[in-house]
């Protein structure tokens, strides 16, 4: 984490990219573009800077995660250290356990 400077900025794909919501950088890229990912309510581009207390709505497939921003890093290290750099809104949480437990609950195609 880099926690240098706490007013400095980073790159919103770079951060996406280290907190770990998607595999690649460039993954992240197509999710900006694709308007998937809102900082503070507002569709942005790659380049944007993002700031520790934006609050970001990123979209993954089905589920939509509500998160702030605690802490900024440009660099990718292992999940319990990416977990760190945001809070996911108990909101949030709340809405994804119930969409996982609709799907779940949904029975499996069946192909003849």
């Amino acid at each position: 984490m880099d926690k240098k400077n706490d007013n400095a900025k980073f790159r919103i794909d770079k951060w996406l990219w280290a907190a770990r919501f998607f595999k690649t950088r460039s993954l992240s890229v197509d999710a900006l573009e694709c308007g998937k990912v809102l900082c503070n309510g507002v569709r942005v581009k790659p380049a944007k800077s993002v700031a520790v207390g934006d609050m970001l709505a990123i979209r993954i497939g089905p589920y939509q995660f509500i998160v702030e921003v605690l802490a900024l890093s440009s660099q990718r290290g292992p999940a319990p250290q990416a977990q760190m750099l945001y809070r996911e809104t108990e909101e949030s949480v709340l809405r994804r356990k119930a969409l996982s437990d609709e799907l779940k609950a949904q029975p499996m195609p069946t192909f003849l």
